[in-house]
């Protein structure tokens, strides 16, 4: 099949991932349940939640490395039960652990993954590569000497290598430094914007916030999906931020109240929220007095992933 036709069947429906019901359980329990999930062609999509919420089994199940115990869906126009040698075939997949030979160069690692995906006119596409990435100037170094940032960079540009139709990217920055973090995602945009499709897991809210949406994922459920805007008005969580002297007692105080759920320091300040504004502000209205400054504002999106963390229960528990 030309690469012609496998863009058109993408561009059929428009979307790159489309499935539903998808669920995987592991030694009697599931870690991902029933999820439904849409993806546009050209979109970058982040994926949340915390640690053990089933984010790397699904990205797994995408790519073909695992299947699915029931549930059905297209990955890049092709079945995920059927037809996973095609899509692997057009993903590019950056696992969170650098899974590169040490001992050899950026430019050797590179040439042998080109050489495992039978990249035609290899030699050409690695030296494009590797000055894309920025990486020309180290291409002879040895990829164990390499900083995290250095290190992620050679990673993408493995997985740029046999020019793929999807980048799923499992926690990808991670320990690394925020210059690079900020050249990491200015490349991910300029790629996007170049048709390429980008499923990305972060537990940073900067970078949940770089994306055209995202979803929620709390131990194996999909509680939240659509755009940032989107996602934190169907949380329906209110949040105040308070100022003055002694905050610690204050948040101890406040923390004892049903209607508050969090209570969180930034800086010279608290964000209190809960779920039930009226419930919320007959509440806190006892300690609206001086030294105290209160004032109503937007949630954010951390506020809110507290809060969709609180209503799901943990599936190892």
């Amino acid at each position: 099949m030309s690469m012609k036709e496998k863009e058109a069947r993408i561009n059929d429906s428009g979307l790159a991932i489309d499935v539903d019901g998808i669920t995987k359980s592991f030694n009697g329990r599931v870690v991902v349940d029933h999820i439904n999930l849409q993806v546009r062609e050209g979109e970058i999509f982040g994926f949340l939640g915390p640690n053990g919420s089933g984010k790397t089994t699904f990205l797994r199940m995408l790519c073909g490395l695992l299947v699915p115990d029931a549930g059905k869906g297209k990955c890049l126009g092709y079945d995920i039960l059927r037809q996973q040698l095609m899509i692997k075939c057009l993903i590019g997949y950056m696992t969170q652990r650098f899974s590169f030979y040490e001992d050899l160069t950026i430019r050797e690692n590179l040439d042998f993954i080109a050489r495992v995906y039978q990249v035609p006119a290899r030699r050409e596409k690695v030296r494009d590569s590797i000055a894309r990435l920025g990486l020309t100037g180290r291409s002879n170094q040895l990829a164990g000497e390499l900083s995290g940032g250095w290190k992620q960079r050679m990673a993408l540009a493995a997985c740029m290598l046999h020019q793929p139709r999807l980048l799923l990217l499992d926690e990808p920055t991670a320990g690394v430094d925020p210059k690079a973090r900020r050249d990491f995602w200015d490349e991910i945009h300029d790629l996007a914007a170049e048709g390429l499709t980008v499923l990305i897991t972060t537990h940073y809210m900067d970078e949940a916030e770089r994306c055209h949406r995202i979803a929620y994922l709390s131990y194996g459920k999909l509680l939240a999906d659509g755009k940032i805007g989107e996602v934190i008005a169907q949380a329906g969580l209110t949040t105040w931020l308070v100022e003055g002297p002694e905050l610690s007692s204050l948040t101890v105080k406040l923390r004892a109240l049903t209607a508050v759920e969090q209570v969180a320091a930034f800086g010279t300040s608290l964000h209190v929220s809960g779920g039930d504004s009226l419930a919320l502000a007959a509440a806190i209205k006892p300690f609206q007095v001086e030294p105290y400054r209160w004032q109503p504002i937007a949630s954010s999106l951390e506020d809110v992933f507290i809060h969709l963390m609180g209503k799901n229960r943990d599936n190892f528990s």
